[in-house]
């Protein structure tokens, strides 16, 4: 349970301090940032801890044609751990502040 826990909170920090080094160099407030790189580090979460997916299949497919032995291929399975929760998490505030931006509740900068 504590190691869950310390990857969730190493995740939540390493994507605050991405948005944070992003939002000072294109000088843009760091709740405009928040939802678009949740989305990429959701993406980018999900891309390695999946197995199976296209990208096996095609080394796969590649191996198999080098060597002559074919390889049993698996079907995408997706292991939901405590990096993608955070991460999600991480997602759910920045649309949350990205509505309000939106919408004008959280007026823009002048």
């Amino acid at each position: 349970m504590k190691k869950s826990i310390l990857i969730s909170i190493s995740t939540l920090v390493i994507e605050t301090v991405i948005t944070l080094l992003i939002s000072w160099k294109l000088s843009i407030r760091f709740i405009e940032l928040m939802f678009f790189i949740g989305i990429a580090c959701s993406f980018f979460i999900f891309w390695f801890t999946s197995k199976g997916g296209a990208v096996s299949q095609y080394i796969d497919s590649q191996n198999s044609a080098l060597t002559g032995i074919v390889q049993e291929r698996d079907p995408l399975r997706f292991r939901i751990g405590p990096a993608f929760k955070a991460s999600l998490l991480f997602l759910l505030i920045g649309l949350i502040f990205f509505i309000l931006l939106v919408t004008n509740i959280i007026p823009p900068v002048k």
